[in-house]
């Protein structure tokens, strides 16, 4: 099943019409069965003005301290939206402490980030690489008013803004920003590999057994291949404790992340999305899974098990325009 790029395309057309008087309700490409549409925050639906909007500032890096950094910088469409790095370095010349994660799919995410706690929307992750303090990556903490005047400088962020928040066209500040890089990054929308088409080679046909047998799916469940949990699987380095104030702010009262406890990764497109785990150290796929402690791993039947990860991969996904960086043209005409 091929979806992913009809929403976007519509909300294209849209725009090359001036955004339209009327706004029609949004409509979702065919999902799988079993695949409801993701929930959306009942204060940022979704329109095609607002996701041509997350579109532009999602590859903008205006959204940087220094100008130097798109979120489009860590997450390459290429890679499922990760960038082949072990972590990345900040604006600030500080490297991150995490893995940069793929974001197929990352509508139906309930839980975000490897490890903390109370994230549970795109437009509150988005806060953390843009004003987190540990570490400093994109470095606009605190820097609402001056991320609204670089933004405000340009007259097509103004239109596009107006068309996108109609109810507020002159707020530029980070709700706003945040809100529409929500929107569309839940168009983001992954369910064409191989494994969705049923088109499984026999050696993948195998490894597929071998997930099952092994485990696997005892963690990496559902249509997405994570349960959104954090767990404990012998990954870690020794004694490793994650940083409890991670993305500068602080924990919810009473909490206290487990030591070597991380967020099960999606395994949609995980044949690109390497360097693999939390810290980006395992160089292939193989030896990320070699880290689990996990006895029915031993004898695993690897190069099935790696054929069935490889039919996970989307390339549609990868290379679908919609999702790409926009034309550097204003869509809305001044």
């Amino acid at each position: 099943m091929r979806v992913g790029g009809a929403a976007i395309i519509g909300a294209a057309a849209l725009l090359a019409t001036g955004l339209g008087a009327a706004r029609p309700a949004w409509r979702w490409p065919a999902l799988p069965s079993g695949v409801a549409a993701p929930a959306i925050p009942s204060d940022n639906g979704m329109t095609a003005a607002k996701v041509a909007l997350g579109r532009r500032l999602f590859y903008d890096r205006a959204l940087s301290a220094d100008g130097s950094m798109a979120c489009a910088d860590c997450h390459q469409q290429e890679k499922g939206f990760a960038d082949g790095l072990a972590t990345h370095q900040g604006v600030m010349g500080e490297m991150g402490v995490r893995n940069v994660p793929g974001l197929a799919n990352v509508a139906w995410r309930s839980g975000l980030t490897w490890t903390e706690a109370g994230l549970s929307t795109l437009e509150q992750q988005a806060m953390v690489p843009m004003t987190g303090t540990k570490p400093v990556e994109m470095g606009l903490a605190q820097d609402d008013l001056g991320l609204a005047r670089r933004i405000g400088a340009d007259p097509c962020y103004r239109r596009m803004f107006a068309a996108a928040f109609p109810d507020a066209p002159n707020d530029l500040g980070f709700a706003r920003v945040t809100a529409a890089l929500a929107a569309f990054q839940r168009t983001m929308i992954s369910f064409g590999s191989a494994h969705d088409r049923g088109r499984l080679s026999p050696l993948a046909q195998r490894g597929a057994r071998q997930f099952v047998a092994a485990g696997c799916g005892s963690c990496h469940s559902g249509p997405d291949f994570t349960d959104s949990k954090t767990h404990y699987v012998g990954t870690a380095a020794p004694q490793e404790v994650d940083a409890a104030a991670y993305g500068g702010k602080p924990l919810p009262p009473g909490f206290e992340p487990p030591p070597e406890q991380f967020r099960t990764p999606s395994l949609r497109n995980v044949a690109v999305t390497g360097p693999w785990l939390h810290d980006g150290q395992s160089p292939t796929i193989e030896s990320a899974i070699r880290r689990h402690a996990a006895p029915m791993l031993v004898d695993v039947d690897m190069p099935a098990l790696l054929a069935f990860l490889d039919a996970l991969t989307d390339h549609d996904f990868l290379k679908n325009a919609a999702l790409g960086r926009p034309a550097a043209s204003c869509p809305i005409p001044a």
